[in-house]
């Protein structure tokens, strides 16, 4: 069985490590992407089970991402967490996300939240025919 794939997009390189690792501590696969343009280049070509997304990016921001990712057929089930400072921001765009995290995060919760989407996201899926 595969890891799930999770794309951290997130400007700042520290808490973008610190979001890997406490991801992959609980078996996904994590590729950090710093800046807006390279993620929605890199959305056009996978599908990952999970986003932890910044809102204050450079070059294109979260908002304009999460909603490319909400419109997206093939990223229907992919979860997103939103992961910043700007509660006013968070609160404008609270139900198009899965989550809304403010920091700081604990790298705790987060892989506690991280593990109840991926349960709920298995949950949700149709059952293959065979």
């Amino acid at each position: 069985m595969t890891s799930p794939t999770a794309l951290i997009i997130e400007h700042d390189k520290k808490l973008a490590k610190i979001f890997s690792f406490a991801l992959q501590r609980v078996n996904f696969t994590t590729e950090i992407i710093e800046d807006g343009q390279t993620a929605l280049a890199r959305l056009n070509d996978t599908t990952p089970a999970l986003i932890v997304l910044d809102l204050h990016l450079p070059q294109v921001s979260g908002k304009t991402i999460l909603r490319r990712i909400r419109n997206s057929q093939r990223l229907a089930n992919t979860r997103v967490m939103l992961a910043t400072a700007d509660a006013r921001m968070a609160d404008s765009v609270r139900n198009e996300a899965d989550l809304v995290l403010l920091k700081p995060i604990s790298v705790n919760l987060l892989r506690h939240l991280a593990v109840q989407l991926q349960t709920l996201n298995n949950f949700v899926r149709e059952p293959e025919s065979g």
